[in-house]
């Protein structure tokens, strides 16, 4: 597992992009990973045969330890007694390495077994899962050892019939059995339909959709003495959702967020928006009313250091740090991929550096580069790293206002609404219809105070309103 970051421990491993038994050629993204930042893709570092996946899709992994190889042809992974081995086929389920030549070989010169020799504590373990009676499997392994791969062919015998297993363990996947835990699905209730039986976890899915299609109430003819049954689902808050949870619940805690709110005219702002977009050639990226914002905080930010401040270090021995660079993150929505539970494709927020030396052309080129790589999962580790301040716009929702919660080392962030038509009185006091931001400024009162906040968000207003200031 890479580390790819300076204070990553840990990764999340959100699907295999290879199955086990694939040629592999360096480069090639093998599994998709989730840190507390951002997902990432794990590349082969080699040609070759990738095995011996020792993780499960939905797995933490600590940095640095091996999650599968990548192998000759000729070549034999570390086995069971080294502890590896693990490999997860495309539900999820748990199978393992090639076994080795005299293992699964029946060529080998052993008399298959039936009944005499123990199955290997893998085949063992499948065997319970599959409901086979290993005491029933002829071994090729060696010393007529049952193997994994005598269990499994016995279980897709056609003529097999389902035995329970030893313990009394309902035969389903480890997957099936993870799914059944998190969406709170009695396994012992289901019906497989996988080699004999099995549970899989799309069986699990299913048993929880149609459990929470039921109809809960009775005809309306039908009186009843006790309430209705109202059906629920449990659905995991995993991956990135609970890193924003964590994160987000903590700033919110911690850090005192007082809020303050101002109206903007951005009738120039726009003027000058259209005027840009107007000379730049057809197909190139269109300055949006997020790039003039972006610009206009860094030109407000450098007049007012501490609003582009960290706060660092434990309570009581806390610091202020002033950042020399303004570097200011965008918050982007993610779309939710097919199979998220939450249908939530989370939160995710770029950063672009030294906003204040760039022009705005740029600027745009810039943030529309990161908002797409964003969304297809394609950013890099130091591009949502040191941000000093950030902005998050609803305003393409039709939002009117609302508050956004700081992103701790930062000791502010700014909520952008929609600009709405309002009628304000003109020079002359004659009512004129303007187009109207809400802004709102989420500040951490341990650092910021009121008036100074005020006065930020004073220069943010003269500047949008303003355009040209910014050349000053």
């Amino acid at each position: 597992m890479p580390k790819f970051g300076f204070t990553q421990e840990t990764a999340q491993i959100v699907r295999w992009l290879k199955r086990a038994g694939e040629a592999v050629e360096q480069g090639d993204p093998i599994a998709e990973v989730t840190t507390d930042k951002v997902n990432m893709e794990v590349e082969a570092p080699a040609d070759g045969i990738l095995d011996g996946l020792r993780f499960n899709e939905g797995d933490t992994v600590p940095v640095t330890h091996v999650i599968a190889f990548v192998r000759g042809a000729n070549e034999v992974v570390p086995g069971e007694a080294s502890g590896v081995g693990r490999q997860t086929s495309e539900d999820g389920n748990e199978t393992t390495p090639a076994a080795t030549a005299a293992e699964s070989d029946p060529a080998s010169g052993q008399r298959p077994v039936v009944g005499e020799a123990k199955a290997t504590p893998l085949a063992a373990k499948v065997a319970a899962d599959l409901g086979v009676d290993p005491t029933n499997v002829s071994g090729t392994g060696v010393g007529g050892k049952v193997t994994r791969a005598d269990v499994q062919a016995a279980a897709a015998a056609p003529a097999a019939r389902m035995s329970p297993a030893p313990d009394g363990k309902v035969p389903a996947s480890p997957a099936a059995r993870r799914v059944a835990r998190e969406l709170g699905v009695d396994i012992h209730t289901l019906t497989g339909t996988g080699p004999r039986g099995r549970i899989q976890s799309d069986d699990v899915r299913a048993a929880s959709a149609a459990h929470v299609d039921q109809p809960t109430g009775r005809p309306a003819d039908q009186p009843t003495s006790r309430q209705p049954d109202y059906s629920t689902t449990r659905l995991p808050l995993a991956g990135m959702r609970r890193t924003i949870a964590t994160r987000l619940q903590k700033s919110f805690q911690e850090a005192p967020h007082v809020f303050f709110e101002a109206q903007i005219d951005v009738t120039a702002a726009e003027a000058l928006r259209a005027k840009l977009n107007g000379r730049l050639p057809k197909g190139a990226t269109r300055v949006s009313l997020t790039v003039l914002i972006a610009r206009a905080c860094a030109w407000a930010l450098k007049r007012h250091p501490l609003v582009n401040s960290h706060l660092v270090g434990a309570a009581g021995q806390e610091a202020v740090v002033l950042n020399s660079a303004i570097n200011i993150g965008i918050a982007v929505a993610l779309d939710a991929a097919p199979d998220d539970p939450l249908g939530s494709g989370g939160l995710i927020v770029p950063v672009v550096r030294d906003v204040a030396a760039k022009g705005l052309e740029a600027l745009a080129v810039e943030l529309a580069d990161l908002s797409q790589r964003a969304r297809g999962n394609k950013l890099r580790p130091d591009d949502v790293m040191d941000g000093t301040f950030t902005i998050s716009n609803l305003g393409m929702f039709g939002i009117d206002r609302f508050t956004a919660i700081i992103n701790p080392p930062q000791v502010a962030i700014l909520a952008v609404a929609a600009a709405r038509k309002q009628f304000v009185p003109d020079e002359d006091g004659n009512p004129v219809a303007r187009p109207i931001m809400t802004v709102t400024l989420s500040a951490d009162h341990r650092v910021v105070d009121g008036a100074l906040a005020a006065r930020f968000l004073s220069d943010l207003r003269g500047v949008l309103e303003d355009p040209a200031l910014m050349l000053a």
